[in-house]
């Protein structure tokens, strides 16, 4: 059997490291996997795995934060986006259409209804949670989907925590020591910030905060950044500054908090490691979620502005976190192979 993903963004993690982990556990089920990403993506995620991908049109809006100008832009370049990829899916001929959040499920289930094939879309966005379930032939809301916190009345949507590679908890604690800087300290905490591959600005903001508090800490930062501003404010000497590593795994193992941008694999990647957090809200384009109430008690919701107040109250607290992370652990690890059996259910029946 064959699967094709079609993805939003530009192939360097998020959707795509989702799409990734799903088909991962498709194999297990005898499917082989085949992607498609808007044509102007990088697609370096699969560069890196020595992956080939298809080129097509998928719009991406904005998610969360999509305005009306940047839905209609989006609306206007997904009329051709349907019928091309459309005709992407007849040649591909796969067995089911995996559509991946906001544009890629929205251009997916559409595409897929057009050319005649069954489709499950994986909804992240408010937007693809308008369409996706009165179109696709079934639907997964992750945590950050409206959809996941809410009944519903559509009998196909299921609900899944996000799909992370579960080898994330293989970590090696030695080899991230070895890998760390002359300047880390072993008899201190390890507190970790991260939005990402990409390093956003707010985060930068609370590296610096923390790095001129009281708090007496390794503050390490990964990412990758090339705003000349950012940079300066990561100039510090209470800063280990990364950057784009990846062995994120192995740091896991040295780390005891990490402050997050709201993001739901890294946040679920974390949570796995049984590690508490800190979310740092407005991270990525003045974006708000609700983590807090889905994780509780895992972790901790911050603020640029009271990020140094937050982590003393988290680090007061650990011990307690640690125990309310575990509670979703298992389930976490368990997310690919839950929708990858949707996916398979809905292809068998």
């Amino acid at each position: 059997m064959k699967a094709l993903f079609v993805i939003t963004g530009p192939g360097v993690g998020g959707d795509s490291a989702a799409a990734l982990n799903i088909s991962k556990s498709l194999s297990k089920y005898g499917f082989e996997s085949e992607f498609a990403l808007d044509s102007k993506s990088s697609g370096l995620l699969f560069k890196n795995n020595n992956l080939k991908w298809y080129k097509t049109t998928v719009p991406a809006a904005g998610g969360h934060v999509a305005t009306k100008f940047s839905l209609l832009k989006a609306a206007i370049r997904s009329l051709g986006g349907v019928f091309e990829t459309a005709r992407l899916i007849k040649k591909v001929n796969p067995d089911v259409v995996v559509g991946l959040s906001g544009g890629g499920a929205v251009i997916g289930c559409l595409s897929a209804k057009l050319a005649k094939y069954p489709s499950v879309c994986i909804l992240w966005t408010p937007m693809d949670a308008k369409i996706c379930p009165r179109v696709a032939t079934a639907c997964v809301t992750s945590t950050e989907s409206p959809l996941f916190r809410n009944d519903t009345e559509f009998k196909n949507v299921h609900k899944s925590y996000s799909p992370i590679d579960p080898s994330v908890i293989n970590g090696d604690k030695e080899k991230a020591r070895k890998l760390m800087p002359d300047g880390y300290d072993e008899t201190l905490p390890t507190i970790l910030l991260s939005s990402g591959s990409h390093l956003f600005e707010k985060m930068v903001l609370a590296a610096s905060k923390l790095a001129k508090s009281d708090i007496k800490a390794n503050i390490v930062v990964v990412g990758l950044t090339r705003n000349e501003k950012c940079l300066k404010y990561l100039d510090d000497e209470n800063i280990i500054y990364l950057g784009f590593i990846d062995w994120i795994r192995d740091l896991f193992k040295l780390v005891d908090l990490v402050i997050s941008s709201d993001d739901g694999i890294m946040i679920h990647e974390t949570i796995a490691c049984g590690l508490p957090l800190v979310t740092l809200q407005g991270v990525k384009y003045g974006r708000i979620t609700q983590f807090p109430e889905i994780f509780k008690g895992a972790l901790v919701q911050g603020h640029v502005e009271t990020i140094d107040i937050e982590v003393k109250e988290a680090l007061n607290h650990l011990d307690e976190m640690k125990e309310n992370v575990n509670e979703y652990s298992k389930d976490i690890l368990e997310a690919p192979d839950r929708i990858a059996k949707i996916i398979y259910n809905t292809v068998s029946n």
